[in-house]
């Protein structure tokens, strides 16, 4: 029985070694790397947040009818409608004294130089454009499948689509605009200490200079030729196709994005950049 065992063992062995192609020595050579390239972590997170921008889609707002009259009522009480509408000055007026006074305050009592401060709020600046495109397309147009978050997003920007022509609400109001932007400034305090004060400077003169421009875009014709793409992309977005145009401020993200109108093909109607003019 053991010889028998053994002889099967030295067949299998025999059998292995036959099966094997005999193989020539390996020459130097130059090696291929089969691996993707590596990504860096943050290229990784743009590529994917890129790609959730570009697949993400925004409800839709339809409305039976496009009120070029009036406003909406958004509440019974007359207290609370009060406090939804308000005029672009109070808001400057209530911005303004705290840039100048968050510039003075960097530069007089925590001696950051004029390049610093520069720079920080270009920064916040710039960073105030792209929190404009992010609110507009993820919180003004988000999906709402209940009826109470439905009529939020009404209240919210909703309103805005129903009735283009009011003015009054244009800019957040007072008290609530209030509480949201020290809410971020807090957050940026948190993020970035005493950097925060130019930061947030830059960023709230960002916000007035949209609103504004959501004004303008609502009252007159561009004033130059350069800022017609700007004027275009917006009605486009009211009229057209609201799933796009999300910048008012700036067409940038717009186009990093892919939801920019191709204004080459969109033929322009007049009648209906009419009803969106004050």
């Amino acid at each position: 029985m053991r010889k028998m065992i053994s002889d099967s063992r030295s067949i299998n062995e025999s059998a292995t070694i036959i099966g094997q192609v005999p193989t020539a020595p390996a020459r130097a050579g130059p090696t291929v790397n089969c691996q993707p390239p590596a990504v860096s972590e943050r290229k990784a997170g743009f590529l994917a947040l890129f790609a959730l921008f570009s697949l993400h889609k925004s409800r839709e707002m339809k409305f039976e009818k496009i009120h070029n009259k009036g406003q909406a009522q958004l509440f019974r009480n007359s207290y609370m409608e009060m406090l939804t509408k308000t005029h672009p000055l109070v808001i400057w007026g209530m911005y303004v004294p705290v840039i100048v006074y968050f510039i003075y305050l960097s530069h007089f009592r925590l001696d950051f130089s004029y390049t610093a401060i520069f720079f920080n709020f270009l920064a916040g600046g710039f960073f105030w454009t792209f929190f404009e495109y992010l609110m507009h397309r993820f919180a003004f147009h988000a999906i709402a499948e209940s009826e109470r978050a439905q009529k939020f997003i009404y209240v919210l920007h909703g309103n805005h689509h129903h009735f283009p022509r009011d003015k009054e609400r244009l800019f957040m109001p007072p008290v609530p605009s209030i509480i949201i932007s020290s809410t971020i400034f807090g957050i940026m305090y948190l993020a970035m200490k005493e950097y925060a004060f130019v930061f947030f400077s830059g960023f709230i003169l960002g916000y007035l200079m949209y609103g504004t421009m959501h004004y303008a875009i609502h009252a007159w014709n561009p004033p130059f030729k350069w800022m017609k793409p700007l004027w275009r992309n917006h009605h486009l977005h009211h009229y057209k196709d609201d799933h796009k145009g999300f910048g008012v401020s700036t067409t940038f993200w717009d186009r990093i994005f892919g939801t920019m109108f191709d204004l080459k093909k969109e033929k322009e109607d007049k009648e209906k950049v009419r009803e969106l003019m004050y």
